[in-house]
């Protein structure tokens, strides 16, 4: 006589394996990270050698159009404007792929937890989003440090006169030669404002954009489930928003790490900076205290397009390749 099977039964067990089979793996949202940021950093990278060179001798310069103007005229575009690139996209790699793909795994395994639970999806509080934004933006900084050192110094470069110029012909070359000639921990050189600002800004980034996407996805404003015109309208008003927030809590932070980064280091090896409290100290003393949002404009100018497009991308490719969101 045939047995008669009992229907199976889900169990907590399985219901896991479910969810986490759901679940897109760290590594493809690291990729996707990258790509996005090296998306934008194409086109915003000249902003970032105006914010660069303005924060590092800002008395060279009137105002942004003007270092623009100058930095073009001494060094054309691929020289000048475009200084650095190369270090601009390995940073991409090494700090925009951790800081995105980070946060959107830590976002979509607490949506997974949710559900699991019986909750809401997005029963997400924006504490909780901040946190994971220090997180990621914490863990990606530290590791993209020597890439952002590279930067700084790629895109100052230029500026200095020609006896004093490093000459770097690429990012390879100017990493190998800082360790070379100042030790490999000099490739951690202003980690501690880098790690800080990116923390800060990471937070204001992306905790603020999933909270206001959140906000006006339910507004209804930008048509059911904020889906108007493929969810760009949304996302552009998301990040604009959260790029001001970003700009203004992490500006401080970007003066003293560029200036920590792009310092002179005499003959016996002393360095015109000891850390960074000196650095804060020596800079509010000499030019005042709004030396800290020097740069401010070009800052902004060049933090909101990038947020915009990085971010943009990379919760649109997501969606193309996972069939889900990244924020």
């Amino acid at each position: 006589m045939p047995t008669k099977q009992l229907p199976l039964i889900a169990t907590p067990a399985n219901d896991k394996a479910k969810l986490a089979s759901t679940s897109t793996p760290l590594t493809h949202r690291l990729v996707f990270g990258a790509l996005s940021g090296m998306g934008a950093a194409t086109f915003c990278h000249p902003l970032d050698v105006i914010r660069v060179q303005m924060q590092t001798d800002g008395v060279a310069y009137k105002n942004t159009f003007d270092a623009a103007s100058k930095i073009y005229h001494r060094a054309g575009i691929v020289e000048g404007l475009y200084a650095g690139v190369s270090a601009a996209y390995l940073r991409q790699w090494m700090y925009g792929s951790f800081r995105i793909g980070i946060y959107a795994y830590l976002l979509e395994q607490t949506q997974l937890q949710n559900v699991a639970n019986g909750k809401n999806k997005n029963d997400i509080s924006f504490g909780q989003k901040l946190a994971m934004g220090c997180c990621s933006g914490g863990i990606g900084s530290f590791i993209g440090t020597p890439s952002e050192l590279a930067l700084v110094r790629m895109s100052g470069d230029n500026k200095l006169p020609p006896a004093e110029r490093r000459n770097y012909s690429n990012v390879i070359d100017c990493i190998a030669r800082i360790g070379k000639e100042e030790g490999i921990t000099k490739l951690w050189r202003g980690a501690t404002p880098t790690v800080l600002r990116a923390t800060l800004l990471s937070s204001a980034q992306l905790g603020v954009t999933s909270e206001i996407k959140g906000h006006l996805a339910k507004s209804g404003w930008f048509g059911p489930n904020g889906a108007y015109f493929y969810g760009l309208p949304m996302m552009f008003c998301s990040t604009l928003c959260s790029s001001f927030v970003a700009n203004i809590v992490a500006n401080p932070f970007d003066v003293m790490k560029s200036r920590l980064q792009s310092m002179p280091v005499d003959a016996s090896g002393k360095a015109m900076y000891s850390s960074m409290g000196d650095c804060f100290v020596k800079s509010v003393k000499s030019e005042g205290i709004m030396v800290l949002w020097r740069g401010f404009t070009p800052a902004f100018v060049k933090l909101a397009p990038y947020t915009i497009i990085s971010l943009t991308l990379a919760d649109k490719l997501t969606r193309a390749v996972t069939g889900k969101d990244a924020l």
